[in-house]
């Protein structure tokens, strides 16, 4: 007779019997990269070769389609429907990764070969996002063999290739295919839990605005010695006009870039969450940051101002001349309790007040918007209750996770609650040399959806009996 627990313990068998390191092992060997050029093939080999056969295999109908932006990698979807009547489940991963950045990984290491070394696997996409999808895509797999070939839902799947890229081409292409990718809920993965021991569920995501800081004074160069303390520097200017931006703390001082408060459903679901586990990759400097917030609160709740790059002069070759210009690459990381159409005249407003009117505010831009699920929306609570019943542990519900994810793009088109189940941790290198994905949550996280595929079988779903 077909148990959950039944369901579980195949789901255990297949990664504690190596077979999942298989997969994910041939998943990594695909250079998908959407970063660097030449890498085209690989980025539809991984959906033709890998992905489509796998889900052809669980009873999907596979269709690859092109992007509807020109030079953006391919999408996947795949449809799964039992019955029409029963609850559909949309699920989203991307198959792309960012470069891969081999001279840069420590010896022994390769980014398209799995490595495991201790509690880790290394590889390009181990964490973001190959072995996440995977694993819910396995998990499914040991449903439907408990089920005798059925699962008691609906399942579809779109899985992208240009995420790295800003999810590009993504937007217009759930818009043109909502009816296709229609569902009741988005249950999905990506992105780090609070800490490696807790499982985790987002119900959105902190959207990115970008722009830069432009100080031009002149059109070259002056002689340093003959300028130097005579006329105006630029780039001790643009520092002054940072400063006053964020105070020496991290406290931000622009506040028209701020939400107006903390949602006290956000401050009850942070009360008692954990954070950290960042490895060797940072650290949390306790007195960094907004005044009176917790850790937690400060990067699920709250937003971030980031100077991800400056520049005046050459800095690989530097001359003996006070620079004509500087610039300063910023971002910040916002919830949706702000309103980013504001956030280029806070900041212009601000800087015309702390005496900054030829620092130009230039190329602004949101890169990603911000979402967010009620985190006491029913399919939240319900995802947390059989998460907590697969894997005996408590479970943390965050409003948004603290990076970027394209939830808008399905809350927008199709009008569906978000719930990221991440399986990685904020210190797996995803971005970087010596990505990997920790074994034991990865295991726990092919239970929990395993536990999760097989409740949603069982009826008692919200807005089903």
């Amino acid at each position: 007779m077909a148990t959950r627990q039944g369901a579980l313990d195949r789901a255990a068998a297949h990664f504690d019997d190596g077979s999942f390191k298989a997969l994910l092992t041939d998943l990594v060997a695909f250079p998908s990269t959407s970063q660097e050029a030449g890498a085209e093939d690989a980025l539809h080999s991984y959906l033709t070769d890998a992905i489509t056969p796998w889900v052809e295999r669980l009873g999907f109908t596979a269709v690859i389609h092109a992007n509807p932006l020109d030079g953006f990698g391919p999408i996947l979807t795949a449809t799964r429907i039992e019955d029409p009547a029963l609850p559909t489940v949309l699920l989203y991963g991307h198959g792309d990764t960012v470069r891969g950045l081999p001279e840069q990984w420590r010896a022994g290491l390769d980014p398209w070969t799995l490595t495991e070394e201790g509690d880790r696997w290394y590889g390009r996409g181990t964490a973001d996002n190959k072995g996440q999808h995977a694993l819910n895509l396995a998990a499914l797999e040991a449903v439907i063999a408990e089920r005798g070939g059925e699962l008691g839902f609906n399942v579809k799947l779109v899985l992208e290739m240009a995420e790295e890229r800003g999810s590009k081409g993504l937007k217009d292409f759930v818009a043109q295919n909502a009816e296709l990718l229609a569902a009741d809920v988005l249950i999905a993965s990506d992105g780090p839990r609070v800490d490696p021991g807790t499982p985790t569920i987002a119900v959105g995501t902190r959207g990115t605005f970008h722009f830069d800081l432009v100080v031009k004074l002149r059109e070259g160069g002056v002689h340093s010695g003959h300028w130097g303390g005579l006329t105006r520097d630029p780039a001790i200017i643009l520092a002054h006009a940072l400063a006053s931006m964020m105070d020496r703390n991290g406290k931000v001082l622009v506040r028209g870039i701020l939400p107006p408060s903390l949602p006290n459903s956000v401050r009850a679901v942070l009360d008692g969450c954990p954070l950290g586990g960042g490895g060797d990759a940072a650290k949390i400097d306790p007195g960094w940051g907004e005044p009176g917030l917790s850790p937690a609160e400060k990067i699920y709740g709250w937003n971030s101002l980031i100077v991800l790059s400056m520049i005046s002069g050459r800095p690989e070759n530097p001359v003996n001349a006070v620079a004509p210009d500087a610039r300063a690459h910023c971002q910040i990381r916002y919830t949706v309790d702000s309103d980013p159409a504001l956030f280029t005249d806070a900041i212009r407003t601000h800087l015309d007040g702390a005496g900054f009117p030829e620092v130009a505010v230039e190329a602004s831009f949101i890169r990603m918007p911000a979402s967010r699920t009620d985190v006491d929306h029913p399919w939240v609570r319900w995802a947390q209750a059989s998460l907590a019943e697969s894997l005996g542990k408590r479970v943390q519900i965050i409003p948004n996770s603290s990076g970027g994810l394209p939830g808008d793009v399905f809350v927008d088109h199709l009008g569906v609650p978000l719930v990221w189940v991440p399986h990685s941790y904020n210190g797996c290198k995803q971005h970087g040399p010596d990505e990997h994905l920790l074994i034991a949550p990865a295991r726990e996280g092919l239970l929990g959806f395993a536990g999760m595929w097989w409740d949603l079988g069982e009826g008692g779903t919200p807005g089903r009996v």
